[in-house]
């Protein structure tokens, strides 16, 4: 790639900053870029190609977008890993599908405690209005990359020890499947623009999208939690197959 900012007069047809990208790509798919490794900054970018910080802003932008990087904000920019996936209407363990695709699952608790139940809770639960509930709020990471929240309130009744369990050494939901056997779930899936407090959990950008599952999961007649777990869209995907495929 030639320098100079006179070069960003490039055709409509290949924009300067489709070629930055493509070099990052070329360097990432010939295995010089690795999972996980730094790539450079746009200052960086803007130092050995000559291009302008808008040019190499985009290019990083796009990449991230496309799943092919992983920014980080205040840290930098950094090679993805192949998507984690989750499947979208099984109830499974997050630590269990993290420890299928060989890697570390690490669960961070922001609080587990005791409150009452606000007008939405409540109704999700199968609850009167300001019934005692539990609520836990924990990040899930995937290789010390944060890959979801689970913001989870539970029915007592059914629980009755959630709080005094150690979540960092065994998830909610392999506890609650244990102290009270699933029976049936229902899940709502939509696309959101994160919070602020979810960015900073989650360890991204303010515009990245996200996916959100709402999920509640019942014992026998009993409903037993209320879980929003949301996902950062540019690291996992989730996914889900019916039936099976018969020969001809």
């Amino acid at each position: 790639m030639s320098s100079g900012r006179s070069n960003e007069r490039a055709s409509e047809s290949a924009p300067l900053y489709a070629g930055v990208k493509q070099m990052i790509l070329d360097r990432i798919h010939s295995g010089e870029w690795p999972p996980k490794h730094r790539v450079p900054s746009e200052n960086e970018l803007v130092a050995e190609l000559g291009v302008s910080k808008m040019t190499a802003n985009r290019a990083l932008r796009e990449l991230a977008s496309e799943g092919e990087l992983i920014r980080i904000q205040g840290v930098g920019s950094f090679v993805a890993e192949r998507k984690g996936t989750s499947a979208l209407f099984e109830v499974r363990n997050i630590a269990d599908e993290i420890a299928e695709r060989g890697h570390i699952h690490l669960a961070s608790v922001v609080f587990v405690r005791e409150e009452a139940a606000s007008p939405a809770v409540a109704d999700a639960l199968d609850l009167p209005i300001g019934s005692k509930v539990f609520h836990s709020l924990i990040v899930h990471s995937e290789n010390d990359v944060p890959v979801q929240i689970e913001d989870r309130h539970v029915n007592p009744a059914a629980a009755p020890s959630y709080l005094e369990q150690d979540f960092t050494a065994i998830t909610p939901n392999a506890y609650l499947t244990r102290e009270a056997p699933l029976s049936g779930s229902e899940h709502i899936v939509e696309a959101v623009m994160p919070e602020p407090w979810q960015c900073k959990l989650l360890v991204i950008l303010r515009n990245e999208p996200c996916l959100t599952i709402h999920r509640r999961t019942w014992s026998s007649k009993q409903v037993v939690s209320f879980a929003r777990l949301v996902y950062p869209g540019n690291r996992y995907r989730l996914e889900t197959r019916s039936g099976k495929a018969t020969e001809e």
